[in-house]
């Protein structure tokens, strides 16, 4: 069933905003890169990768019912850290943005009635719920740790044994 135009735009549009995550988590990484912190750096690309097979799935969704999926445009990201406290911090504040986008993507698709967008934005529903509090846990560990040299380099080690997956769903 095709989607409304409406729909489609909306769809769009969180095409755009995970393409937008990516990039937010590769410059989080640059900085980690910076910081001397190989495994958290490692571990920001890895969602940067994650956040494009988020859009794949709304791309491959879009597609899939004889709608246009469209790329928008894609400001660079604007983030700018100083520690490895902000950088997580950042990462939550926008996971948190992809999360209120997502529900009010489900909640245009309900008031359109559109029964074939359910399974999908339920499947991302549950898995911002568990990207926010993996996020969130980092970050309460980082705040934990303080400034905690020994703790860093334990958590970048950790956060290093973060598995490699293709960005293709």
């Amino acid at each position: 069933m095709k989607m409304s135009a409406a729909l489609e735009k909306a769809f769009n549009t969180q095409i755009t905003l995970e393409f937008e995550a990516s990039l937010v988590y590769r410059q989080l990484a640059i900085t980690m890169d910076e910081m001397d912190l190989p495994g958290m750096a490692a571990w920001l690309r890895h969602q940067a990768d994650e956040e494009i097979v988020h859009a794949n799935k709304f791309i491959d969704h879009v597609a899939d019912r004889d709608n246009k999926a469209v790329i928008g445009s894609i400001p660079a990201p604007t983030v700018m850290v100083t520690s490895v406290l902000d950088a997580f911090e950042a990462a939550y504040a926008h996971e948190q943005r992809v999360s209120e986008a997502i529900r009010e993507l489900f909640r245009a698709a309900e008031k359109e009635g559109d029964l074939d967008a359910r399974p999908l934005l339920n499947w991302f529903l549950e898995e911002q719920i568990e990207e926010e509090a993996t996020v969130s846990e980092i970050v309460g560990r980082v705040k934990l740790i303080n400034d905690d040299g020994p703790g860093l380099l334990r958590l970048d080690d950790e956060l290093a044994q973060r598995p490699a997956r293709s960005t293709e769903a």
